[in-house]
């Protein structure tokens, strides 16, 4: 990728780098499972994909290397009647909107809504077609209109979302992001003038939408409907003054963006079908096709930064008349960056690899990743029936309690502190596996944003990156036995075309 006439070339250093790996248990039962069943079987690959700045500066500069706005904000500001009730929340959502304002670098494009029964401009106002441009004056304006902002209606959250959409449509901006507060429950989608699941559908794609709770009253299953549909992440402060501080690090976190977006491209081999592919870390998200080459099909992916994200890949194949034992390609794994203007060094394709046995033993043998996100999905049911067990009151106790202690057991197993904490907040007693008396629903509500979120499984902290002028030393490698790669001796998975895993339970 060559720098744009009239820019200044980047350096090595600035290059966003771009890593893939593919992790796999390759061996598949060649027989079918039962008479009468089709032979084809199942693949679960997962994808860990990185970004790493190297010192870029994301969306701070404010400015995208052809000259525009890097980034266009819309912040979403719930001024339904409920707002009111304590007076807390809607000064909470004015301090932390204005803040948000505050952190837009100059030459952000940028707009304000309140949203009740249908939404508003509250800047740059009601008779601005384009959205305002971040400076002192625009800045100073925007928090001026927001604080004088006033409570009344109904939630109807569908409207609020496609006026953002009709904002940030013909938006040059590489990065669209819609920040959304509310604090109720979307009661009045039926009378709003366009539903959620249209807007929804309208808006998919065309921005990342982070949604956020505040109060006693909203709904974790709202925030994650609306965050897996448009990319983003969901979020609620236990307090109100804590939005504030939230909503700083949400807004740096997004101007460190490196990446727009990311395109995973997977090219299936002849007789191969592509079931699925979804995002399992950080939270789990199904991927659509977004069209292709001809040969292969697109999977966006939106604004990254430095991080790492694992996907699932589930490949079908049929093994009748296949060689037994061998390696064979069922797909190869492409990562595509669309030209944003910066320089992007991205990894080679790998493949996705399939070895046909008629050993049930070698069979049976899952990839580390795919047993991770099985569990993970295990815990956030069993938190699910816990809350529904609950709403029944003593009638759901036993149920609630057999709940919450299969969840506290499967969240040990994974080793996710965060998720451990968040079940002992409603534990009645470090290790009674029982729910405390005096819970509020919005308990449940945090809980439940909790358990999907997800997290890789911990691997040592990296040391510096090898020069690549020296060789390491023979004694420093690894050699996987299985195609003969060489890597670093603490390597965890293979590098090369197999992708085993060469240390740990599964070795």
């Amino acid at each position: 990728m060559t720098d744009p006439p009239g820019e200044t070339p980047m350096t090595v250093a600035e290059e966003i780098e771009v890593t893939l790996e593919v992790g796999q248990q390759k061996d598949l039962p060649a027989e079918p499972a039962a008479r009468g069943e089709g032979a084809e079987r199942e693949m679960h690959a997962i994808l860990e994909i990185g970004v790493r700045g190297h010192g870029g500066a994301g969306l701070a500069g404010g400015q995208a290397p052809g000259g525009g706005p890097a980034l266009a904000e819309v912040l979403i500001v719930d001024t339904s009647r409920s707002m009111l009730y304590p007076a807390a929340k809607l000064r909470a959502a004015k301090d932390a909107t204005v803040a948000a304002v505050r952190l837009l670098p100059e030459g952000t494009a940028f707009a304000v809504l309140s949203g009740h029964f249908h939404a508003d401009v509250v800047h740059p106002g009601p008779d601005r077609a384009a959205l305002a441009v971040a400076g002192p004056a625009e800045r100073a304006a925007a928090a001026q209109a927001v604080r004088i902002l006033d409570a009344d209606g109904g939630t109807a959250i569908g409207t609020w979302l496609d006026l953002a959409r009709r904002l940030l449509k013909d938006h040059p901006a590489p990065v669209k992001h819609v920040l959304l507060l509310t604090d109720g429950r979307n009661e009045h989608d039926h009378r709003a003038a366009m539903s959620l699941d249209t807007a929804l559908d309208a808006c998919e794609g065309r921005f990342v939408c982070d949604a956020w709770g505040i109060g006693e009253d909203w709904d974790a299953e709202l925030l994650l409907r609306i965050t897996r549909r448009l990319h983003g992440r969901a979020g609620a402060v236990r307090e109100e003054a804590e939005l504030t501080a939230a909503y700083e690090e949400l807004v740096t976190g997004l101007l460190g963006t490196a990446v727009p977006e990311l395109r995973i491209r997977l090219t299936p081999t002849p007789g191969t079908v592509i079931r699925q592919v979804k995002q399992v870390v950080p939270g789990e998200q199904e991927l659509l096709p977004a069209g292709g080459d001809g040969r292969g099909t697109e999977y966006v992916t939106r604004a990254w930064g430095e991080e790492v994200r694992h996907f699932q890949v589930v490949l079908a194949a049929d093994p009748t008349g296949r060689d037994r034992g061998e390696d064979l390609q069922l797909a190869a794994v492409e990562v595509v960056v669309p030209d944003f203007g910066h320089p992007v060094r991205l990894p080679r394709p790998r493949p996705v690899l399939v070895r046909w046995t008629d050993n049930p033993l070698d069979a049976s043998r899952r990839h580390p990743g795919v047993h991770r996100q099985e569990l993970y999905q295990q815990a956030s049911a069993a938190v699910a029936r816990a809350y529904r067990a609950w709403l029944r009151g003593t009638d759901g106790r036993d149920t609630a309690d057999r709940e919450l202690a299969r969840a506290l057991e499967l969240a040990g197993e994974l080793g996710d502190g965060h998720l451990l904490d968040a079940l002992r907040r409603i534990e009645d007693g470090p290790g009674s596996g029982r729910i405390r008396t005096g819970l509020k629903d919005v308990d449940w509500q945090h809980l439940i944003l909790s358990s999907a979120m997800t997290t890789p499984p911990h691997h040592p902290a990296a040391g510096p990156p090898p020069d690549p002028e020296v060789p390491p030393a023979a004694a420093d490698l690894a050699e996987c036995p299985d195609c003969g790669w060489l890597g670093p001796a603490d390597s965890v998975y293979c590098g090369g075309e197999c992708g085993r895993r060469l240390s740990g339970p599964s070795a």
